[in-house]
């Protein structure tokens, strides 16, 4: 339920506005609310973190506004909280009124949503279900620029469910939209939620099946194999690529050692 803060308040402090964080110092704010200027301001709980409260509040502060990616080599329960928060406050603010009659939205007390009086139509957060798969061949993994990356990070494949997909078509689809590859033996690995802005993603690894690389200039700069032991630069530390690529190179570096036996 969101309520005013007061002198009483403390703990962890999400400051969220038009999907950026509150981040000074560059560190998430962390004590009384007095310390930050927040009373009087609209807050809501949205979990707890080493003990103390986690707090919402959707406004927008100095200059110190970033992305939550700055938060992406933290612990995975914090940045997970971090990014409920965050996805919350961009929900909440696209959903002031009601899309069906137009009259205004109200907050509910009891849980993730925002109600209309008028209509009685309840709203829920929406999650863009997307894949991210790392394909091997061999020694060799399939790694590609994005054109969304201009930092020379490489990393795998990856893309949102269509309707009427299941994940493992996806996987397929998007592989083939890419990169003109095709894969087998597809098997799913792990999921991250993921704020950016509203997406969870779920891991898969898969091998190559045939085709020759052509990769698709409206999504990717470039792709290419990689030798498990010669990677280009990769995605942070904290991301699901990168476990993805890490596990990859383990299951190369055993086959590796395996035809040397």
């Amino acid at each position: 339920m969101e309520l005013q803060i007061t002198d009483q308040h403390n703990g962890w402090w999400v400051i969220s506005h038009e999907g950026k964080l509150w981040l000074p110092q560059g560190e998430l704010p962390f004590g009384d609310a007095s310390q930050f200027s927040l009373i009087g301001k609209i807050g809501r709980q949205i979990g707890e973190w080493q003990g103390a409260p986690v707090w919402l509040v959707r406004q927008a502060m100095d200059n110190n506004m970033f992305s939550a990616r700055q938060l992406l080599d933290q612990d995975k329960g914090l940045f997970q909280l971090v990014g409920r928060g965050v996805q919350l406050a961009e929900f909440y603010r696209s959903h002031k009124f009601c899309g069906y009659c137009g009259h205004e939205m109200q907050v509910s007390k009891t849980e993730w949503a925002a109600l209309c009086s008028h209509c009685r139509e309840r709203y829920y957060p929406q999650i863009a279900p997307c894949i991210i798969v790392a394909i091997r061949k061999g020694e060799e993994i399939l790694l590609a620029q994005h054109v969304r990356h201009r930092n020379g990070i490489h990393t795998v494949l990856a893309g949102f469910v269509e309707v009427g997909e299941t994940l493992e078509e996806t996987v397929a689809r998007e592989v083939m939209e890419e990169s003109n590859v095709r894969v087998k033996n597809v098997r799913y690995v792990s999921s991250q939620p993921w704020p950016f802005p509203n997406s969870l993603m779920m891991a898969f690894m898969a091998e190559y099946d045939g085709g020759d690389i052509k990769h698709d200039p409206k999504e990717l700069l470039s792709a290419g194999w990689y030798r498990f032991d010669a990677l280009p630069q990769l995605p942070p530390v904290g991301t699901i690529a990168r476990r993805l690529i890490e596990d990859t190179v383990v299951l190369c570096r055993a086959e590796r050692d395996g035809d040397a036996e």
